[in-house]
């Protein structure tokens, strides 16, 4: 079968989503679907722009407004409808003439729940289109009613702050509303009820204090205008050229982008316009609120709900930072000494900073994935990520995980037994860790071949009905719960009150695929007021030459094996997105680079782009003795135990801040993942050999932080047992995958 016809069955079964497909058939019914078959075959011109023309939603001609009590629907309600023409209906008002009597003599008539029952059997029969319609702070809590409603309209949320709230119900004198009974105060009848505003919602609209009506109906609108207009949130490959972006590519949607994971011409996928930024008020809303919602309104702003509805989202935020995290802050800041903090990200239940992100890529990949094939995740990992991975993916349901499956391959001397123990401890049918006998870029290298070899992909695609994607952070997915952390650490210092909003942090990351600190620099992005970015490195240094240098060099570079494996990267894929944002989107410059880097193995970056890094970046890297010693010296001064990498970035923040601000240092693992090493540092003797062991010589030093339970559980079941190893060939690694596709996945043939 011919590449053509390999590389179209690929993108078919890739883009034919199962949400968008009409009662089970496979008639294209969705803009995703038809694109694809636009990339595949020569439609008109008058065609294509007539998909690309915007239109109203069908049967979503309301604008809805819901929220609670003194939120301010009608008055907004009001002002939308001045703006847009469209008549205004108060269901406050369509109740009472219905019943001939006011709201809160109803209430007092009939009590809570048969009043419940009349008001939303009066909404069901209630009927209209093209309107603007402000709700009571109860209906909501009616489904049978809200399902109507949501049907013919699109439902916005007024998110107002509890403190308004609270004095506008008091300066109205409501003392009374459904559901309120003695001994519970307004506040906590109003966050009751959050439960079923967050149930039914389409858009939220962040109101802040001293918001006028006229300000939030112009949110409103601007909410609606996004939630119509999916097509404007629209992804890009870091190498796409003008001419191929417009006549031979397909936009991508997110739902795309999550299941590809690396764009067909090898570059990686980068939204067309720069992520949205929050207001300072914005920002101020998040400033108490747990992390669950801190990343549920981020992600909101940068997942169009057509790809993925809020209240989807919702679940999926509460699922991956749930039970699962050991700590409730999830990722909380602790004061180090002086003006440095620690942002502690090992909480989750592979104790390292890649549980953000892959606990909840594996449920967006669930939910995003067609359902016309099976997904093969591939994963080169330098040690953490692996881990994780294997831990996220287990999490699915029964029956994704039937079609989803991961093959993970790591340095098969390149990590530590810790690391190397925790991967094949994981057990199943759908999930798989390989050893091989090279580095780290080798595997990452090999994967990214793979996936941009047509022949090979097209073929497992029509001989196994299985496509491959990725789960590094190569993928946008993986990228994007990271940015929330780092948004989280700050809003964490302002709540403890080191800083006040606007005043500027460093940070400083051990840096490797570039991954961590690139999601850093989305953070600022999108508002928050970064001024420094501190790229710390071990020996494997190649990040600290180019920032300095602005030439990425390769040649005559081998990776060093070290202490701090997640650094024993000299390859940083996430460093083409970087560039692509700095050169403002110019995929020639970054296609001709990069092409340079993988021909030649090395590349120079303009001056003018240069002084923009050197404008964001510091860098540095530290030996291993440096490490070592910052560990013992940490421990000695302050009881807290770093892990390897934390204590790079340490050992770099200590030689590259200048100690005007505050310096906010990721601590990505928990020192349990590097047990041998932190045990030699703190000048333990007699240290086993075995994992277990030094876990427990670890937790008997009662320092902080506390022994992974997770962790030592997961060692403590394991038994000896030896993992698969692969030699360093590529062919080889193409038949491990082909392999293990057999044996999870009937052939179609």
């Amino acid at each position: 079968m011919s590449k053509l016809i390999y590389t179209c069955a690929r993108q078919l079964m890739q883009r034919l989503y199962h949400r968008n497909v009409l009662d089970q058939s496979l008639i294209p019914v969705n803009k995703n679907f038809a694109f694809s078959f636009f990339k595949m075959f020569p439609f008109s011109k008058h065609a294509k722009s007539m998909l690309s023309t915007p239109s109203s939603l069908v049967g979503k001609e309301n604008i809805v407004l819901l929220g609670a009590p003194g939120a301010g629907k009608t008055t907004v309600a009001v002002c939308v409808g001045q703006i847009t023409g469209l008549p205004v209906i108060d269901i406050d008002k369509v109740l009472e003439k219905t019943w001939h009597m006011s709201v809160a003599q109803k209430l007092h008539e009939v009590g809570d729940e048969l009043f419940l029952q009349e008001e939303g059997e009066t909404l069901q029969r209630f009927s209209t289109t093209r309107s603007v319609i402000s709700l009571t702070g109860s209906n909501p809590m009616h489904p049978r009613s809200m399902y109507q409603v949501k049907k013919n309209g699109i439902v916005v949320y007024l998110d107002v702050p509890f403190e308004d709230i609270l004095e506008r119900l008091e300066g109205m004198k409501v003392d009374r509303i459904v559901g309120l009974r003695p001994g519970v105060s307004m506040q906590e009848m109003l966050q009751y009820r959050e439960q079923f505003y967050h149930q039914w919602y389409d858009v939220r609209v962040l109101c802040q204090s001293g918001d006028t009506a006229e300000a939030v109906a112009e949110k409103v609108l601007d909410g609606v205008k996004r939630y119509q207009d999916s097509k404007s949130e629209i992804f890009i490959s870091t190498r796409s050229i003008a001419k191929d972006s417009e006549f031979m590519r397909a936009p991508s949607f997110f739902s795309d982008v999550v299941i590809e994971g690396l764009a067909l011409d090898g570059g990686l996928y980068v939204p067309t316009d720069r992520l949205p930024e929050l207001t300072a008020g914005e920002w101020q809303r998040l400033v108490e609120a747990p992390y669950t919602e801190r990343a549920q309104v981020l992600l909101e702003k940068c997942i169009h709900p057509d790809d993925v509805p809020a209240v989807k989202l919702r679940e999926m935020v509460e699922r991956a930072y749930g039970h699962n995290f050991s700590c409730n802050k999830i990722a909380p800041v602790r004061h180090l000494t002086g003006n440095q903090f620690l942002l502690e990200l090992f909480h989750g239940p592979t104790a390292s900073f890649k549980d953000f992100a892959l606990q909840m890529l594996p449920q967006l990949f669930a939910y995003c994935m067609p359902r016309t094939c099976n997904y093969l995740i591939l994963v080169a990992t330098s040690g953490d990520t692996g881990s994780a991975v294997l831990d996220g993916f287990c999490r699915l349901s029964d029956t994704d995980k039937q079609r989803i499956s991961v093959l993970t391959f790591f340095p098969e001397e390149g990590i530590n037994q810790i690391q190397k123990a925790q991967m094949i401890s994981y057990k199943g049918e759908n999930i798989k860790a390989v050893g091989v006998k090279s580095n780290f870029d080798f595997c990452q290298t090999t994967i990214k071949q793979i996936f941009t070899n047509p022949d090979y992909t097209g073929f497992l695609t029509v001989e196994y009905g299985t496509a491959l994607s990725a789960a590094n952070s190569i993928n946008w997915a993986r990228l994007l719960p990271q940015v929330v952390y780092h948004a989280s650490a700050y809003l964490d210092l302002i709540n403890q009150g080191v800083i006040t909003f606007g005043d500027p942090v460093d940070v400083c990351i051990p840096t490797g695929n570039f991954g961590n600190i690139l999601a850093a620099v989305y953070a600022k992005c999108m508002g928050i007021p970064i001024r420094k970015f501190i790229c710390a490195s071990n020996q494997n240094n190649a990040l600290t030459d180019f920032i300095r240098t602005g030439k990425y060099d390769l040649r005559h570079r081998n990776v060093t094996i070290s202490l701090s494996p997640a650094l024993d990267i000299l390859k940083s894929s996430n460093v083409e997105r970087y560039l692509h944002l700095v050169a403002h989107g110019d995929g020639q410059l970054v296609r001709e680079l990069f092409s340079q880097l993988e021909k030649q193995y090395h590349f120079q970056v303009p001056n003018a782009l240069l002084k923009k890094i050197q404008h964001n970046f510091v860098s540095d890297w530290c030996s291993e003795e440096e490490c070592l010693a910052a560990i013992y010296s940490v421990h000695r001064a302050t009881g807290y135990i770093l892990d390897t990498h934390t204590a790079v970035a340490k050992v770099v923040a200590d030689r590259q801040h200048d100690r005007t601000c505050p310096v906010v240092i990721a601590s990505t693992a928990h020192p349990c993942k590097s047990a041998a090493a932190v045990l030699w540092a703190l000048r333990v003797k007699d240290i086993s050999q075995q994992p277990i062991d030094q876990l427990q010589m670890l937790n008997s030093l009662n320092s902080l932080p506390s022994v992974h339970k997770a962790v030592l559980e997961s060692l403590g079941k394991l038994h000896t047992q030896k993992g698969q190893v692969c030699p360093a060939d590529p062919s080889a690694i193409m038949e491990n995958i082909e392999r293990f596709i057999q044996q999870k996945f009937m052939s179609v043939v």
